[in-house]
C-alpha cells in the first residue's frame, strides 16, 4: 500500500489519456468512469466502470510479456462520470504480489467478468448495427453530413459580391457574418425574389436582402432533428453551430436526401410531384418512413413532428390540386385541420377532420363549396377516409365566410347542447395548414370575441370532465390481478382528458391554436403552470402517445382492426409504471380545471 497512490478526479476529468503509458492498474474505490473510443468523432462510450472495477486491463498483456501487434497501443481514454477516487497499483507491486494465488485469482475473476460484459455489449451493438443498417441515416449526426468550411460574407458586402461568392464556391446559399457572429443567410431564392424581381441595384448591401436570424442546428444533433427543422419550417439550408455557438458548417435538405435509405426520404419529392392519379402512392412512402422511425425507437414526440410535417405537405398538395381543378380563389381563404391531424398526433391516415374559412365577399359561396368538395375528393384519393361525423370542408356546417363562422360559434355557445360541446372539442384542436395568414389572424380575433361571451358553453365543456374523470390504476403488479380492470382506452381515458383540459385553460387565457405541447409551453409562460408541472404534463403526454403509437402500428402491421383499448398484460413493466404516473398527472390537470370552474 505504501507504493500505491490515491488519485481523485472531478466529474468530466480525464483519468487516462489515449497515449499515456500505462504504469499499472487503477481500482475504482468510489465513483464511476467511462471508457471512450478516442478515434470516434463523437466520443462513443465503449463501457462504463463502477466502484471496485479495474482500469487498465488492456495493458496487462504486455505486463505478462505478450508483445503488442498494434502500431498504436492504446486507442481508448477514460473519463470520470462523477467525483471519482482510484487506487493506482504500479506494475512493480503487481509483480511483487503475483506469486500469491489469491491475487492471481482476484485478477482472473475481474478479467473474466469484464470479458463477459464486453462480449455481451459487443453482441448487442452488432445486433443493433445490423438492424440500423437499414436506416442508419436517421441516427447519423449532423457533423457527419455537413459541409465545411462555410461560404460566408460580411454584412456590408455588395449584392454583386454575394452573387460572385456563390458562383465561385458553387453553392446555393451564403452566410452573412458580422465578425464572428452569424446575422443572416442569403439563398438563390432570396436573390431572385429580392433582387431580380424587385429590380434592385447590385450595389446594395448584403444585409438588405438577407433573411435575418436564420434557423440553426447543433453539430451533434441527429439526422431526424435536422429533417424535422427542414420540414417544419419549409427551409432548405441550415447553418451548423459548434460547442461554443460558433458556425462550423452547413447542411442542406439535399445533403439529407443523399443520405436517404433506399429512397425512403424521397417521399417529399413524391408528394410534390404527385398528381390526382398518383397521389395514392404517397401514403405508402410516408408509412415506410414511419416504420423506419419506429424501428429506430425514435422518441414519439420527435417521430410525430416529422410525420406530421409530411402529412401537412400532403394535405397542402391536395389543396393545391383542388385549386387546379376549380380555379383560383376569388377571395382569400384558410384551410384548417382538426382532430388528430390538428393536434399533430396522426401517424396512420385516418378520417378527415377539417374546415374552410374564407373572406366575406359577394357570390363566393358556390365557389368555396366546390373547393371544399374537391379538397375532400383529393384527400380521399390520397387515402383519407370520410369523416363519419361529416366534419369536413365539403359540408355546409364546416365551410363558411368569416362572418358565417362568427354566427356559427355564437349558436354553439348559446345552445350549449352535448352535440355542440362535442363540435367545440373538435373545433378547438384547430391548426392552420394552408391559406392567408392575415385572414387567419382575423379569424382568431372572431374566436376570441365569441369565446369571451361563452361562459355557459365553457362550463358545459368542463362538466364533461367532471362526468368522465381520469381513472385510477393500481400498482402495475397488482393491476395484473384485478379482473374488473384489465384494459384502458388510452384515447378516452388519458389523451382526450388531457386535450380537453388544455383546451379549456388555453381558451381561458386567450390561446386558440397550437398542439398540446405548444399549449403546455404557452400556459407555462403565462404562469398557469409551474415549470415543474409543465414538465410532468409533457412526460404524461409523451408516455400516453408512445403506447398509442406503438400499439396502433403493431396492429396495423398484423392486419388487425385499429383500437385505442390497451390490455395491461400486453404492456412492458416500465410502460405500466409510466402509464400509472401519466394518469395521476392528467388527473391532477383535470382537478385544476374543475377547481377553476368551481366544480
Amino acid at each position: 500500500m505504501e507504493k500505491c497512490t490515491l488519485r481523485s478526479y472531478k466529474k468530466g476529468e480525464t483519468v487516462l489519456y489515449k497515449k499515456t503509458p500505462r504504469e499499472g492498474l487503477l481500482i475504482i474505490l468510489h465513483g464511476m468512469a467511462e471508457v471512450l473510443i478516442d478515434d470516434s468523432s463523437s466520443g462513443e462510450v465503449l463501457e462504463v466502470l463502477q466502484t471496485n472495477d479495474i482500469i487498465g486491463f488492456s495493458s496487462l498483456a504486455e505486463f505478462l510479456g505478450e508483445p503488442s501487434i498494434h502500431v498504436y497501443h492504446y486507442t481508448v481514454e477514460v473519463k470520470a462520470i462523477d467525483e471519482t477516487v482510484c487506487l493506482q497499483v504500479p506494475y512493480a507491486v503487481i509483480e511483487e504480489r503475483w506469486p500469491d494465488e489469491n491475487v492471481r485469482d482476484f485478477v482472473l475473476r475481474q478479467m473474466a467478468v469484464r470479458l463477459r460484459d464486453i462480449y455481451g455489449s459487443l453482441a448487442e451493438q452488432v445486433q443493433l448495427a445490423s438492424k440500423w443498417g437499414e436506416s442508419d441515416p436517421f441516427i447519423q449526426r449532423v457533423h457527419d453530413m455537413m459541409r465545411s468550411p462555410v461560404n460566408s460574407i460580411g454584412r456590408d458586402e455588395t449584392i454583386q459580391n454575394v452573387a460572385k461568392k456563390m458562383l465561385e464556391k458553387k453553392t446555393t446559399s451564403v452566410l452573412v457574418m458580422d465578425g464572428d457572429h452569424l446575422v443572416g443567410i442569403i439563398t438563390e431564392n432570396d436573390i431572385v425574389a429580392r433582387v431580380v424581381a424587385s429590380n434592385l441595384q447590385l450595389d446594395h448591401l448584403a444585409y438588405e436582402i438577407m433573411t435575418p436570424n436564420p434557423y440553426t442546428i447543433s453539430w451533434d444533433a441527429y439526422y431526424y432533428e435536422a429533417l424535422s427543422i427542414f420540414l417544419m419550417n419549409g427551409i432548405k439550408h441550415l447553418p451548423v453551430l459548434g460547442k461554443k455557438g460558433e458556425v462550423v458548417g452547413m447542411v442542406t435538405l439535399s445533403d439529407l436526401m443523399r443520405k436517404k435509405d433506399r429512397g425512403k426520404l424521397n417521399v417529399v419529392q413524391t408528394i410534390e410531384e404527385s398528381t390526382s392519379e398518383t397521389i395514392g402512392q404517397v401514403k405508402e412512402a410516408i408509412y415506410e418512413v414511419l416504420e423506419t422511425l419506429i424501428h429506430d425507437e425514435l422518441p414519439t414526440i420527435n417521430l410525430l413532428e416529422i410525420i406530421t410535417k409530411l402529412y401537412d405537405r400532403l394535405v397542402k398538395h391536395c389543396v393545391e390540386l383542388a385549386l387546379q381543378v376549380v380555379g383560383k380563389a376569388p377571395v382569400s381563404f384558410a384551410f384548417y385541420q382538426m382532430g388528430s391531424g390538428g393536434r399533430g398526433e396522426q401517424f396512420l391516415l385516418t378520417d378527415q377532420d377539417h374546415f374552410l374559412v374564407y373572406e366575406d365577399g359577394d357570390d363566393v359561396t358556390d365557389y368555396f363549396r366546390m373547393l371544399g368538395t374537391e379538397i375532400v375528393n383529393q384527400l380521399t384519393l390520397a387515402g383519407y377516409e370520410h369523416c363519419k361525423g361529416k366534419m369536413m370542408a365539403s359540408e355546409e356546417g364546416w365551410c363558411g365566410s368569416i362572418t358565417n363562422w362568427g354566427d356559427r360559434l355564437r349558436r354553439w355557445s348559446v345552445r350549449s347542447t352535448a352535440d355542440h360541446v362535442l363540435l367545440g372539442q373538435n373545433f378547438f384542436s384547430l391548426r392552420l395548414v394552408y391559406g392567408d395568414p392575415v385572414l387567419h389572424t382575423q379569424f382568431l380575433a372572431v374566436i376570441q370575441e365569441q369565446s369571451a361571451k361563452a361562459r355557459i358553453y365553457m362550463y358545459q365543456m368542463a362538466k364533461v370532465e367532471k362526468d368522465f374523470p381520469v381513472p385510477t390504476l393500481d400498482h402495475p403488479i397488482r393491476a395484473l390481478f384485478r379482473l374488473e380492470k384489465t384494459t384502458i382506452d388510452i384515447k378516452k381515458d388519458a389523451l382526450f382528458p388531457l386535450h380537453h383540459c388544455l383546451q379549456l385553460l388555453a381558451i381561458k387565457n386567450g390561446l386558440f391554436e397550437g398542439t398540446p405541447l405548444q399549449k403546455i409551453t404557452s400556459l407555462m409562460k403565462l404562469n398557469v403552470f409551474s415549470e415543474d408541472f409543465a414538465g410532468e404534463l409533457k412526460f404524461a403526454y409523451s408516455a400516453a402517445l408512445k403506447i398509442r403509437v406503438n400499439q396502433g402500428w403493431s396492429r396495423f402491421k398484423k392486419g388487425q382492426e385499429s383500437t385505442s383499448v390497451v390490455t395491461f398484460t400486453h404492456l412492458k413493466a416500465v410502460e405500466k409504471a409510466e402509464l400509472i404516473q401519466a394518469l395521476k398527472i392528467i388527473r391532477s390537470l383535470q382537478n385544476q380545471v374543475l377547481n377553476l370552474f368551481a366544480m
